[in-house]
C-alpha cells in the first residue's frame, strides 16, 4: 500500500507503508508507574467560536480514557496535553475533571490525577503571591472535593509576580502544607510555555534545582513525585539523584523517555508523558517487556517511537498537541481532525506527512487502510 505525500519544496512523493501494527499486551503489569497525559476531543459541529468557546465531545473524550485504562495506563487529566492555557479554560477543565473522576470509578483499577493550576487567573491580573495562592487553592479544592488527586501545574501567574526563589518556595510550601493527599509536582520548561522562563526564580538550572529539592525535602510526605519536562535527560537525572526516598521521578521528557524509564541500573524514572497518548499500544507492549526483564524487547519497541515523538514535539514545542490529536484521528479514536482553538492549524501539511511516515514505521497505524484514507483527505484539503 502506498500514498502520495507532500515533501520538500512542495513536491509530492510516493510513500510505501512498511509498518506492522504492534499489538498491545492487554492485562500486562508494568514495573513502572505510567501516566498518559490525555487530550480532549472537540465537537466540531457544536463549536461556533472555536478560538474562545470550546465545545467538547464528551462521549469520545471519555472513550479515549477507557482506551488508555484498558492498556494499563494511569491518566494525567486536564494537563498541558488537553490544551490547558491554549484554548481550554478552567471552566471546561472542571467539567473534564468531574467527568473523568466519575468515569474512573466505573473501571476496576483505573487511576488518574488532575492538573491544578492558576489558569483562571490572568498573569497580568496577579498582583501578589496571595493572588497566586488563592488561585491554586480554588483548583485544589475543586479536585480534592471531587475525591481526586492533584498535579500541581506550573503557574504563569507565579512566574509573573515572583521576585526570586523564596517567593516560589513560599507558594509551594503553603499549597503542599495544606494538601489533603499526596501531590505530583510539575516542572514545565519554557520550550513548552515561554511564559514560564526562569521558573523557580532563576534561569540558572543549578539554582532552580536547589530550590525544587528544598521544597520537596520539606514536604516529602506530601509529594508523590515530580514530573520534569525540560527535554534534557541530564537535568532529569540530576534531579532524580537528589530526590528523597519515597518520592518518584516522573519523566516528562518526550525526547529521551525510553532511556530514562529504563534507568541506569541504580535509579529509574516513572512516566507522565503526553506522547503516551499517541503511542499507547506500543508503550504498553514495551513496558510489559521491561517488566518481564526483556530489556532488548523493550528497546526494540520503544526506539522507533522516538523519532516520531521528536517530530511531534519539535519547536515550537507548545504546538505538539496537534500531532497528538492527529494520531488519534488517524487511528479512529475520533471521526474528525478539529481541535479546541482550531489548533490543528498550528502545524503544516508537511509536518503531518512526516508524522504519518514515522507512525507507520513505529507500528502505530492500527488500521493502515483507515489511516491512508484519512491522510489522503487531509492532503486533499491542503491542496495536495
Amino acid at each position: 500500500m502506498d500514498i502520495a505525500l507532500p515533501g520538500e519544496g512542495g513536491r509530492s512523493t510516493r510513500y510505501a507503508l512498511v509498518g506492522q501494527p504492534v499489538q498491545p499486551d492487554i492485562g500486562a503489569r508494568f514495573s513502572r508507574i505510567a501516566y498518559a497525559a490525555a487530550h480532549v476531543v472537540a465537537d466540531p459541529l457544536g463549536m461556533t467560536d472555536p478560538w474562545s468557546r470550546p465545545v467538547v465531545d464528551w462521549e469520545s473524550t471519555m472513550a479515549f480514557r477507557h482506551h488508555l485504562w484498558r492498556l494499563g495506563f494511569r491518566i494525567a487529566e486536564a494537563m498541558d496535553t488537553s490544551q490547558r492555557g491554549m484554548g481550554f479554560d478552567w471552566a471546561s477543565a472542571k467539567e473534564l475533571i468531574r467527568r473523568s473522576i466519575a468515569e474512573a470509578r466505573s473501571v476496576a483499577g483505573a487511576d488518574l490525577a488532575s492538573g491544578a493550576g492558576t489558569d483562571h487567573l490572568a498573569p497580568m491580573s496577579a498582583r501578589t503571591l496571595h493572588d497566586v495562592v488563592a488561585a491554586y487553592e480554588e483548583q485544589f479544592a475543586f479536585i480534592e472535593g471531587q475525591g481526586g488527586k492533584a498535579i500541581m501545574m506550573a503557574s504563569r501567574a507565579l512566574a509573573a509576580v515572583a521576585k526570586g526563589p523564596d517567593d516560589y518556595a513560599a507558594v509551594y510550601d503553603r499549597i503542599l502544607g495544606q494538601a489533603s493527599s499526596k501531590v505530583i509536582l510539575h516542572w514545565l520548561g519554557d520550550m513548552f510555555d515561554p511564559a514560564l522562563k526562569g521558573y523557580w526564580g532563576s534561569s540558572n538550572f543549578e539554582t532552580a534545582l536547589d530550590t525544587v529539592v528544598a521544597v520537596i525535602e520539606r514536604h516529602a510526605n506530601k509529594v508523590e513525585g515530580i514530573k520534569m519536562s525540560l527535554l534534557d535527560a541530564d537535568k532529569e537525572v540530576a534531579l532524580r539523584n537528589r530526590l528523597p526516598d519515597g518520592v518518584g521521578m516522573f519523566t516528562g521528557d518526550d525526547f529521551n523517555y525510553p532511556e530514562l524509564i529504563a534507568g541506569d541500573g541504580n535509579r529509574h524514572s516513572h512516566a507522565l508523558l503526553g506522547i503516551f497518548d499517541a503511542i499507547a499500544p506500543v508503550a504498553n507492549a514495551a513496558l510489559a517487556r521491561l517488566a518481564a526483564g526483556d530489556q532488548a524487547g523493550y528497546d526494540a519497541l520503544m526506539a522507533p517511537t522516538v523519532p516520531l515523538s521528536r517530530k511531534i514535539f519539535e519547536a515550537p514545542t507548545e504546538y505538539y498537541k496537534a500531532g497528538i490529536v492527529f494520531m488519534a484521528w488517524l487511528n479512529g479514536h475520533q471521526d474528525h481532525f478539529t481541535m479546541v482553538g482550531g489548533m490543528q492549524s498550528a502545524r503544516g501539511i508537511r509536518h503531518y506527512a512526516e508524522v504519518f511516515r514515522l507512525a507507520d514505521q513505529a507500528g502505530l497505524l492500527a488500521d493502515p487502510d483507515l489511516a491512508v484514507s484519512r491522510m489522503k483527505s487531509l492532503c486533499a484539503v491542503a491542496g495536495g
